[in-house]
């Protein structure tokens, strides 16, 4: 049974930063991509970052290339995302999404996912 569960998020005042962790289990591809999409309520969904189990090949949306990093922490058994720099625009609910490997394309497309986590920039 996939089981992903996201934390991390909270509320941090413009040009903060937050760290966000993954711990996802169950899923039933061999080689997998994993990541981390946002989405405001009544808007589609963005896909921020992923991160391929076969090589550790990253993927970055513009959005937020230079200022997040995707990265695996072996001792926790997570895949985190620190963004920092962080804008009132980029509120929202951040959810860790697994899929097969498609590659790039793990920014566009996923098989699951978590029930996400609220992100509010705000002052």
């Amino acid at each position: 049974q996939v089981q992903i569960v996201e934390s991390g998020g909270g509320v941090v005042q413009p040009g903060g930063s937050l760290r966000l962790s993954c711990a996802a289990s169950g899923f039933p591809f061999e080689d997998y991509t994993i990541g981390w999409y946002r989405q405001v309520p009544g808007t589609e969904r963005e896909g921020i970052s992923c991160m391929r189990s076969a090589d550790g090949r990253t993927y970055y949306a513009d959005s937020v290339k230079g200022r997040s990093t995707i990265s695996r922490d072996k001792a926790k058994n997570t895949v985190d995302l620190q963004m920092n720099s962080l804008k009132p625009v980029e509120t929202a609910v951040y959810y860790c999404a697994v899929g097969t490997d498609r590659g790039r394309f793990c920014l566009d497309r996923y098989d699951y996912r978590g029930p996400g986590t609220p992100g509010t920039v705000s002052s």
